[in-house]
């Protein structure tokens, strides 16, 4: 009979460690995964910031070119009513 000290117990040791490191494998998997997502994302906003901050240097262009003029009739602009941003509704008790 031969003498297995670490026998059985090896063979437990060795399927959890597998386990670990399928474990291991599919986190690294699903972090790669969000990794270039992210990068993905981080590249599209760099664009979108580039894009915006491009469209604000030539609007500023525009403006310093052409030259704004006063309104026609400025003073019937003071005269205007402005409208109400609150809109009353009757009370109950006048219905």
């Amino acid at each position: 009979m031969r003498f297995r000290l670490f026998g059985p117990r090896t063979e437990a040791h060795i399927r959890r460690s597998l386990e670990y490191l399928e474990e291991a494998n599919l986190a690294w998997v699903e972090h790669q995964a969000a990794a270039e997502h992210h990068a993905a994302l981080a590249k599209m906003y760099a664009e979108r910031i580039a894009r915006i901050e491009e469209e604000i240097k030539n609007s500023h262009q525009i403006r310093s070119v052409v030259p704004r003029q006063p309104p026609d009739d400025s003073r019937n602009e003071i005269e205007r009513t402005k409208a109400e941003s609150v809109v009353v509704y009757p009370s109950r008790t006048t219905r």
